[in-house]
């Protein structure tokens, strides 16, 4: 079984090799870190319109202190959805799910797939839940099975699973070092919970726990599949040759700015000027010889007039891309009702398959697991959305959704 794990979490790790990459360049042209040198961004047209699509999910989907879900029962024999229903708001609303589930939606729309770990806080709380935004860096999937990979230093490691025999290639080194960054990797595949430190060795010797999980505690939902893919395709992915070429163009304007104001000069080699004594300042008094020209400014080539064609065409291609120009214009006139009616109607078109995806992927996971918390701690009675009670999503977005069949009566 521990081979067949070990086999699993090594193919998980081949097949996200190929995503980590264009993971790294979407965030580097949108939400570059704070030392990435690398990230010398000149545009930020990307940028706010991530920031902009992110905040706008997060109101469609998810809008805090608002009835966004809601629980009717199957029939007058199901437990009582009402009350689920409010519990369940409630210890959403005392979590921290409003202030991370933002975070979620930022790497949703810049790398197309988004993992938020709901875990069980302990008895007396204030919230049942607790919630992480884990980076899809530490995270690599497989139908069915989810691998998450931390570190933690050898100290940390001893101390929180005191059972663990530290690997005989590994004592001289954490006996200098105690702060050796040790990694570890949970694994979930199917209901099975099992952690091991990937310390070298027989991955027997090196689990420190394993246990069973009634609903899976990664949430993780995706923009958009291709076929054949596990990982999903976000809008920053669909629009980032764009991005990077915009950001070349505004580098290339302000390259061709900075010579049109200081201009590029001549001047003879003859032995005695000393270039590294010019300074090409206003004001500035450069001596020459007698008889001799002295700097000669040299005539650029035609102006970079048409860079601003193309730098307003590549930002209207990315800020249509990221659904900016769409979600602008709800917000900016007066509209009428039919206005309204048909702009909804093109929203629902845009974003309907996702918001079909994220039901299917986050809402309903999300509130099955709330549900099987409350539950298994005698909160509410135990309840199912597969037999006792329906689902009923009313977050903005949905009432888009009932606002066509709406316009066709």
């Amino acid at each position: 079984m521990q081979s067949n794990l070990l086999q699993m979490y090594k193919r998980a790790l081949d097949m996200r090799d190929p995503w980590l990459r264009r993971w790294a360049d979407a965030r580097r042209y949108t939400m570059p870190e704070t030392d990435d040198d690398t990230a010398t961004l000149f545009d930020a047209t990307a940028m706010d319109a991530v920031d902009n699509l992110a905040a706008s999910l997060y109101t469609l989907l998810t809008p805090p202190e608002s009835l966004w879900l809601n629980l009717v029962p199957e029939s007058d024999l199901s437990p009582d959805a009402g009350t689920a229903t409010d519990v369940l708001r409630a210890n959403l609303n005392d979590s921290n799910f409003y202030t991370t589930v933002h975070q979620c939606y930022l790497d949703l729309v810049t790398l197309g797939t988004a993992c938020l770990f709901m875990a069980e806080n302990p008895i007396g709380a204030s919230s049942a839940f607790s919630f992480t935004a884990i980076p899809m860096s530490d995270i690599a999937i497989l139908p069915n099975a989810v691998f998450h990979t931390t570190s933690m230093s050898a100290r940390d490691a001893m101390e929180k699973y005191p059972t663990w025999t530290v690997p005989a290639n590994l004592r001289d080194t954490i006996k200098q070092d105690p702060d050796t960054p040790i990694k570890l990797v949970q694994s979930l595949v199917g209901t099975e919970f099992t952690a091991w430190l990937d310390a070298g060795g027989d991955i027997e010797n090196n689990i420190v726990a394993t246990g069973t999980f009634e609903t899976n505690p990664y949430l993780i939902f995706r923009w958009s599949v291709t076929s054949g893919e596990i990982y999903g395709r976000g809008p920053v992915l669909r629009a980032l040759p764009d991005i990077k070429t915009a950001n070349k163009v505004v580098e290339l304007v302000l390259k061709n700015a900075t010579i049109s104001v200081s201009g590029i000069w001549m001047a003879d080699d003859d032995g005695v000027i000393n270039l590294n004594n010019i300074s090409l300042t206003p004001g500035a008094i450069i001596p020459k010889a007698v008889g001799s020209s002295g700097l000669t400014p040299l005539t650029s080539g035609a102006n970079f007039d048409v860079s601003q064609i193309i730098l307003k065409d590549l930002r209207e291609r990315i800020r249509h891309a990221l659904l900016a120009d769409r979600l602008g214009l709800l917000s900016e006139k007066e509209m009428t009702a039919t206005e309204i009616m048909a702009r909804n109607s093109d929203m629902m078109r845009i974003l309907g398959a996702t918001y079909g995806r994220l039901l299917h992927e986050f809402i309903r996971p999300l509130c099955e697991r709330g549900l099987q918390i409350l539950s298994r701690r005698g909160v509410i009675e135990p309840i199912t959305l597969h037999g006792d009670a329906e689902l009923k999503y009313i977050a903005p977005i949905a009432q888009m959704v009932a606002l066509e069949s709406i316009a066709g009566v």
